[in-house]
């Protein structure tokens, strides 16, 4: 029994950190247009993206501009689906980055191994 738990205890450490290695986030591109942000936004929130943090009175609320709030809801969409490169485009405005986006209050959570159980 003690073997199995060394075993289970390895491969899910081997699986932490293989993920920590390729920690990614989708942000919206600085150069996309305020329409492309936009209707980013509300495809992403719509469709199962966690938009409460990006709320009036949420961790990510400020500062409030299309950039950072598109960047928050492209990220959660993006992390729900797996981190699919297909899921971080929105119409060209969206990029995937390798530096986490988080600051502050505001925490960008990399894809979780938990979420492979749920």
């Amino acid at each position: 029994m003690e073997v199995t738990k060394v075993v289970y205890f390895v491969l899910l450490l081997s699986i932490i950190v293989g993920e920590n290695v390729e920690a990614t986030w989708c942000v919206a591109r600085s150069d996309a247009s305020y329409a492309k942000m936009k209707a980013g936004l509300d495809y992403a929130c719509s469709h199962g993206a966690d938009c409460g943090p990006i709320a009036p009175g949420g961790s990510c609320f400020n500062p409030n501009t299309i950039q950072h709030h598109a960047s928050y809801a492209f990220d959660s969409y993006y992390q729900k689906h797996g981190k699919a490169p297909s899921s971080c485009d929105f119409d060209g405005a969206g990029t995937i980055a390798v530096t986490d986006p988080s600051f502050g209050s505001c925490k960008y959570p990399p894809y979780s191994v938990l979420q492979h159980f749920s």
